[in-house]
């Protein structure tokens, strides 16, 4: 990624806060396995300020959509918190196989880390950690669900996890649902956040759907504004 190809990809700026379009196959920072990450490109993004911005949350490697930054080292402490304190509205959306059991519903099923062939994953147990999801299908084709999904908590893998729980796993989710077919990416997005902070306008920002969802968002009814 250069310089340009990230400025190009800020949704939302204001002085002490940034809005990113995440694109997929990229880990947000640095771990271990990891060659590069979006953070590694960060100093692009001063404009001016003596820190480069930081990561107000997480979004999975493959997920794609709205990451916020905050510019300065206070407003970072902030939106740690807001993010921390579950006071930051998240919508997502996602493409599933086959179909939930009802159209809309609450997925209320804690979740507990477990280490996998030299990885973590999330798996549900009842002595987990609450997690919570409420969903609504927006659509319907090709065998396939589009779902508008709301995390009530913010858990590792938690929208993945809930929607394979119950048999409508993410397109192209090989940790918790099929193979990906050639050339598929997991079609998990984060579709909108919006959070209120003292002194400051409400914040709320929407990322359009990257291009590798957009047709089987089509075959479930989507059309593009």
């Amino acid at each position: 990624m250069t310089p340009d190809e990230l400025i190009g990809r800020i949704l939302w700026r204001s002085d002490e806060i940034l809005v990113l379009d995440k694109p997929a196959g990229i880990a947000v920072h640095r771990a271990p396995g990891t060659r590069y990450s979006l953070e590694d490109y960060f100093d692009a993004l001063r404009f001016g300020l003596p820190d480069r911005p930081g990561l107000a949350h997480r979004l999975d490697k493959d997920t794609t959509g709205c990451l916020v930054l905050g510019r300065t080292p206070d407003m970072l402490r902030r939106l740690n918190r807001l993010f921390a304190d579950g006071a930051v509205a998240k919508t997502y959306w996602a493409v599933v196989e086959g179909a939930p059991p009802l159209t809309e519903g609450r997925i209320d099923r804690p979740l507990k880390q477990v280490k996998r062939a030299g990885d973590w994953s999330s798996v549900i147990d009842k002595n987990g950690q609450p997690a919570a999801t409420r969903y609504r299908t927006l659509g319907q084709g090709d065998g396939r669900t589009w779902l508008e999904l709301i995390p009530e908590t913010g858990r590792t893998h938690q929208i993945r996890v809930h929607c394979a729980s119950l048999r409508c796993p993410v397109v192209a989710d090989e940790q918790y649902g099929r193979p990906a077919g050639p050339g598929e990416r997991l079609h998990l997005h984060a579709r909108a956040v919006g959070f209120d902070l003292p002194g400051v306008a409400r914040v709320e920002v929407t990322a359009p759907p990257p291009r590798h969802m957009v047709p089987a968002l089509r075959a479930c009814g989507f059309v593009a504004l």
